[in-house]
């Protein structure tokens, strides 16, 4: 023995769980095109929007998302007949791709990731490891971020004009005029959506006082539970 003290064995690094590859859904007519990027690109575009905004360290495992937005014809700074700006430099402004960023919620492949289109053909969704926002692709400084930490599903019904958003506890229906309604506590922990047919939302959701899962049923049009 040369009397040193024995070298300590190598700590593995930690491993994290797989994450999926990010979601792209655009059954709901939209009026913009987006991209969701492998990385930040060195040079940012001029237009550069961070969500939320107080978000701190918001790089670290972010969503990087390339919007371009698209004003219909006739709309402000646009000519209708010629295509030509109109002198409105809010609206070549608006026609310029964008850059958002958006915090990631939980590195987890249980919570989801990526792009939906919304019953709000100018907003978009993004969602990052479960949180959820959406934004006015015509006026990117405007947004939501929902409350749920994480959203753990998003599913689209256009047949009813909703996008839900399926929290641990609640549901949350997103329609043409932004929220539409919440649904009543379904779970103490977990909800599982089974079906979704003739206006109605079906599922099931953790009842601790009874130690079971108990079905419910959402009529889609008020978001009241039925059943």
């Amino acid at each position: 023995m040369n009397g040193l003290p024995p070298i300590p064995a190598p700590i593995p690094a930690p491993i994290h769980p797989p994450i999926h590859p990010p979601i792209i859904d655009l059954r709901f007519p939209h009026t913009w095109q987006a991209e969701v990027l492998p990385a930040r690109p060195l040079i940012l575009p001029a237009r550069h929007y961070v969500y939320p905004r107080e978000a701190e360290e918001v790089e670290r495992g972010a969503l990087e998302v390339l919007i371009r937005p698209h004003i219909q014809p006739g709309a402000p700074g646009l000519d209708s007949e010629t295509r030509e700006s109109t002198g409105d430099s809010s609206g070549q402004q608006a026609t310029q791709p964008f850059l958002a960023t958006c915090a990631l919620g939980f590195r987890d492949p249980a919570v989801p990731t990526g792009l939906w289109s919304t019953p709000e053909p100018e907003k978009i969704c993004a969602v990052a490891g479960g949180y959820a926002y959406l934004i006015d692709t015509a006026a990117p400084e405007r947004f939501t971020m929902l409350a749920y930490r994480p959203v753990l599903e998003v599913l689209p019904v256009p047949e009813s004009g909703l996008l839900l958003f399926v929290g641990n506890r609640t549901i949350l229906a997103w329609g043409g005029d932004g929220q539409a309604w919440e649904s009543e506590k379904l779970s103490d922990e977990g909800v599982t959506i089974t079906g979704v047919a003739n206006g109605m939302l079906r599922g099931a959701g953790w009842a601790m006082r009874l130690d079971k899962e108990t079905a419910f049923a959402i009529d889609l049009a008020s978001g009241l539970r039925v059943g």
